[in-house]
């Protein structure tokens, strides 16, 4: 009340007068430009991108001031690639204000299930143990000149371990020396600590250094303070956070900023223990005397929660807000930290002879558990954060992969979003949203065989509401009449519009909660069959009135827009919706548009924000060839295989010639739910009232007497283990099922084969 006078201040006016007075553009113009280019909408740009560009951009501006200046320091691989004139990941610098990481974005996570902790490790074997904090680099330096200094080198070899624990391990070695280490988390007396285990061997006498750097995978984090713990068993850093050395230190060194990177004292003068750095660059090192040809063990540990927390930490509680001091400890779950074969228990199997893609299977599923212990998370870092969109997708693969206990943990994590509108918001213009939520409640339904529950009654009707208010007035001569507002949709689909992307998910949405009011016998059910009836008609009058690519119909992104990337978003229509038929022209001809113009390398090129080759969306492509039954789908799930990274996993986005991530999170989640309802639809998937079986196994899978098998994988109808064997030209197939009633019509239908196909049925 007494800031009313507030709103008579002319704050446009004077923010003009200041921007023009010291040589800025008028910034209420740019502003205004900037709306034009998309439709008007009500959300212009969504707040949480720009928190997270801004977050993105501040980092940037620090690295910008520290790293250009300092090329002599030992920097992460990232930097070292992207700073080098000669390197292919070279990007000069000229007038940006911010240094990012745009060619490397690449990291793998450490953690346990149920426990929303995540260390990273980056390519060359960077250990970040808290999120968003400093790091941990080994090195070998040795007294006649030698050096081994992984960020530095071309070749190193690294992967994931999931056999009992996740973990992942890098090798280097180079001219006689050599570093093996191994990362992961472990629970010691209740509390979760990142653990590094390193052994260096070297031909030649020198020291093994572990070094505390004032950086992560993303760039500068601050350490401003470095003090040596008792009998040199380690490090107490910002005077909260620990690493604690098994075996005390031979000698020790600490620098700062105007003293240089800790890399140039690590030889000679006197051992310094503790250091101040004002700048918040401070660097240390704990060095260990190497014989030749003697290796040397050494273990790190890092507490990832503070002394005096233990188990029952609220996963809501906690969360990292800033690189330089703010509170880096999250909380673990409330659910209690899990062993992998507690959290694997009843989960889909896959046999299948390439290794690869075995293996990738099995990392995929494990980081859809490790992110997912209560809320899903799509990243470990970067996309540290709930978002309902990636939800959908994450849950249906749990549930798809026999996972439907952690995937009924999730289901509350919707509800309590919900506003009193019946929107349900993680980040606000979002009109998919309410779509998503509705159908991931009819997924988990269908597919684990229990009910809808009555304590969800009113989130369904207020959700569907939500979705008939928000539509359009129904105006015949528009293209747009009775679709959802202009948004920002996906984000990566462009400026404001009216995405078809929205429309088909409130499709999907509205008939899942029909579905679902049916079961508890609530009238409501009607009106949601209705509204999603006439929504799907308006959106095919619509599509009626788009503009044909060469006389094609197509499915564009939104009704006045020119065919260009953001038309993957309409394949939501055949997957994962299946709205449309599988052979629908308009689908089958936007799949064709987007092969031959958007495709780098065998993969789709997502030039909208993401500008790389994007795994999932690929896989979306895949999944709709798939159900077209068009036998190069198993070429773009070669692709996405071999994009993948040494530990199995997929950034968002990735540069077609780094090969390294250029957006978004380095070990993306999305992309690992993708990989998993690839294999599992080619094995077992739904088609309207048919069950298919082995409808995507290829010649390519398979040599003679070869086997694929997979299950128990959840169903509509039930769950069903598939058995497939190559016997020359033909598959016999076998399949074991457990019906919750009336059984399906089965199908079985390989692409390729030919000869008689025999299902052999076991019940």
């Amino acid at each position: 009340m007494r800031l009313r006078w507030l709103k008579w201040i002319p704050w446009q006016y004077l923010a003009r007068r200041a921007a023009r007075a010291n040589g800025f553009a008028d910034p209420l113009a740019l502003v205004s430009r900037f709306r034009q280019f998309g439709k008007p909408s009500e959300i212009q740009v969504p707040l949480e991108l720009l928190r997270a560009g801004a977050r993105f951009h501040a980092r940037g501006l620090i690295n910008t001031a520290a790293i250009q200046h300092n090329l002599d320091w030992v920097w992460p691989y990232w930097i070292v690639r992207q700073y080098e004139p000669r390197d292919e990941a070279f990007i000069p610098r000229a007038f940006s204000l911010t240094h990012v990481n745009l060619t490397h974005r690449n990291w793998t996570a450490l953690g346990l299930p149920n426990l929303d902790l995540y260390p990273i490790v980056d390519p060359r074997g960077l250990l970040t143990p808290l999120w968003d904090g400093w790091s941990l680099d080994a090195w070998i330096v040795a007294d006649d000149g030698r050096y081994l200094l992984p960020s530095r080198e071309r070749s190193v070899s690294q992967h994931l371990s999931i056999d009992q624990r996740w973990g992942v391990v890098t090798e280097c070695h180079s001219d006689g020396l050599r570093i093996d280490a191994r990362a992961d988390v472990v629970m010691e007396s209740g509390r979760p600590v990142c653990r590094q285990v390193l052994q260096a061997t070297s031909v030649v006498p020198a020291w093994f250094v572990l070094s505390l750097r004032p950086f992560n995978p993303e760039g500068v984090s601050f350490i401003d303070r470095v003090e040596t713990l008792a009998g040199r068993s380690g490090w107490k850093i910002n005077k909260r956070d620990e690493v604690i050395l098994a075996e005390p230190a031979d000698e020790l060194r600490a620098s700062n900023y105007r003293d240089g990177d800790v890399y140039m004292h690590l030889t000679g003068g006197e051992e310094t223990q503790t250091a101040a750095c004002e700048v918040g660059m401070a660097t240390a090192a704990a060095l260990y005397r190497l014989a030749p040809d003697s290796p040397r063990l050494l273990e790190a540990r890092i507490p990832l929660t503070p002394r005096d927390s233990r188990r029952g930490l609220s996963a809501t509680a906690a969360r990292p807000v800033n690189a330089s001091g703010g509170n880096n400890h999250a909380g673990a779950s409330l659910r209690g930290v899990s062993s992998w074969e507690q959290a694997l228990a009843g989960h889909a199997r896959l046999t299948i002879p390439d290794q690869w893609l075995q293996f990738l299977y099995d990392a995929a599923l494990r980081t859809l558990i490790l992110h997912t212990p209560g809320e899903v998370y799509p990243g470990p870092y970067t996309y540290r954060r709930f978002w309902i969109r990636d939800t959908a997708f994450v849950v249906n693969s749990l549930l798809c992969a026999g996972l439907a206990s952690r995937a009924e943990h999730v289901l509350p994590h919707l509800l309590v979003r919900q506003t009193r509108s019946g929107y349900f918001l993680s980040q606000d213009g979002e009109w998919d949203a309410n779509g998503e939520a509705l159908w991931t409640f009819g997924q988990w339904c269908r597919l684990s065989g229990h009910g809808a529950r009555p304590e969800w009654r009113d989130a369904l009707v207020s959700g569907a509401e939500w979705i008939a208010r928000k539509r359009l007035p129904r105006t015949p001569d528009s293209p747009h009449a009775g679709l959802l507002p202009a948004g920002f949709s996906a984000e990566h689909l462009g400026a404001n519009d009216h995405y078809y992307w929205d429309d088909f998910w409130a499709v999907g949405g509205l008939q899942a909660a029909a579905a679902l009011l049916d079961e508890l016998g609530d009238s409501a059910a009607d009106r949601c069959r209705r509204e999603a009836a006439d929504l799907f008609r308006c959106i095919e009058r619509s599509l009626a009135q788009t503009r044909l690519d060469n006389g094609r119909p197509v499915m564009p992104a939104a009704p006045d827009r020119r065919m260009d990337t953001g038309a993957i978003g309409s394949l939501a229509a055949g997957y994962p919706l299946a709205l449309v038929s599988p052979d629908d022209r308009r689908l089958m001809n936007t799949v064709a548009v987007l092969r031959g113009r958007f495709f780098v390398d065998g993969g789709f090129f997502q030039d909208m924000i993401h500008s790389g080759i994007n795994a999932y969306l690929t896989l979306h492509i895949a999944q709709v060839m798939l159900r077209a039954g068009d036998p190069q789908w198993f070429d773009l799930m070669q692709t996405v295989a071999g994009l993948a990274s040494p530990t199995g996993q997929w950034p968002e986005a990735i540069h077609p010639r780094t090969r390294g991530g250029c957006m978004g999170d380095g070990h993306h989640v999305w992309a690992a739910a993708e990989w998993v309802m690839a294999l599992r639809n080619a094995i077992v998937r739904e088609e309207g009232d048919r069950l298919l079986l082995a409808s995507g196994i290829t010649p390519e899978w398979l040599a003679d007497g070869q086997v694929v098998e997979f299950g128990p994988a959840p169903t509509a109808w039930g769950n069903v283990a598939v058995r497939a064997v190559r016997e020359s030209q033909r598959l016999r197939v076998e399949r074991r099922a457990d019906w919750r009633g009336e059984p399906p019509v089965v199908e079985v239908r390989p692409m390729g084969f030919s000869g008689a196909l025999i299902e052999a049925t076991k019940q």
